[in-house]
């Protein structure tokens, strides 16, 4: 009988270890899924990672400057170029450009995370990287509100929460009190230029035009289908805006609108309604578009001041 009960405790110790050993499984198991970074970025990709992001790659001078934004700066072992703000930025090491990415570099710098934009990197570069299996998230921010939820997001992917979710609200905020001060006051009609050669403007999808409905403005190509499309001098002749305004690679370079000048009778051309913004303010999909943003309602409300 002794032996019989030494047995059965026996078995008992065991089953009690197996019970243990199962709970604990469990538990871990449930830790690691609990660890697990799970999101959805602007392409409407799912983007997953075990643990927050270390060692990450930015492949677009902005995504760079969100992630700074997001806290985790120092989490940016790669950039491309013209990658200039906040001047940290100018230290970490160059993976190529927009149009020309170094893969083997990248690689080399083996990235647990890859930002980008979505339309403004090479796609069959991109596919090429995702076939590593590196965890890609792509960033095409629309409305202002893009930008405090890519932040969020980005302080979520690299662990750095604590720094992000503070910068997103303060973004939101600063966002609101321009929305309050400048979007009610008398519309003003805008045409605004992104580029010369060919013309080329901004439909009513585009980011920036959130900002110039912010300011109160009404931009007059906003029915255009295509995102960024190219329109005729005739075009913007017969919508007659109340201003012009263009973004430049130097501050208060208004010679890059003088074009205009040689139609004289253009109510923009004719009230000295030509106005610049600086495009890392302005065309930079980060924070510090609320800068630009804030020229710019300056600037729509000197048209206003000059009606007649």
């Amino acid at each position: 009988m002794s032996a019989k009960r030494t047995a059965k405790s026996a078995s008992g110790r065991r089953q009690a270890l197996l019970h243990w050993m199962l709970a604990a499984a469990l538990t871990l198991g449930a830790a690691a899924v609990a660890a697990e970074i799970r999101l959805t970025d602007d392409s409407g990709r799912s983007v997953t990672l075990r643990q927050p992001a270390q060692r990450i790659i930015s492949l677009t001078p902005h995504m760079t400057e969100l992630l700074f934004a997001a806290g985790a700066g120092a989490q940016v072992v790669g950039t491309v170029e013209f990658s200039n703000y906040p001047p940290a930025a100018q230290r970490i090491v160059r993976v190529g450009d927009s149009a020309q990415l170094d893969l083997e570099r990248i690689v080399a710098l083996k990235p647990d995370l890859i930002v980008v934009w979505q339309y403004g990197n090479a796609q069959r570069q991109l596919d090429k990287l995702l076939r590593l299996g590196i965890p890609v998230y792509y960033n095409e921010p629309r409305r202002l509100a893009d930008i405090a939820r890519a932040i969020e997001q980005l302080g979520r992917l690299a662990g750095t929460e604590t720094a992000a979710l503070p910068a997103a609200r303060a973004f939101v905020a600063r966002a609101a009190e321009l929305q309050q001060r400048y979007s009610g006051r008398d519309e003003v009609t805008l045409f605004f230029q992104i580029w010369d050669k060919p013309l080329m403007t901004v439909n009513g999808d585009h980011l920036i035009n959130d900002v110039i409905r912010l300011c109160g403005g009404r931009n007059v190509f906003a029915g255009m289908k295509l995102l960024t499309p190219e329109i005729s001098i005739e075009a913007v002749l017969g919508a007659d805006p109340e201003a012009i305004g263009g973004a430049t690679a130097e501050a208060g370079q208004k010679e890059n609108l003088d074009g205009w000048k040689n139609w004289p009778r253009l109510k923009a051309v004719a009230r000295d309604n030509l106005f610049v913004v600086h495009a890392d303010l302005i065309s930079r999909n980060t924070p510090r578009i609320l800068d630009g943003a804030r020229e710019l309602c300056e600037q729509l409300d000197a048209a206003r001041a000059r009606r007649k």
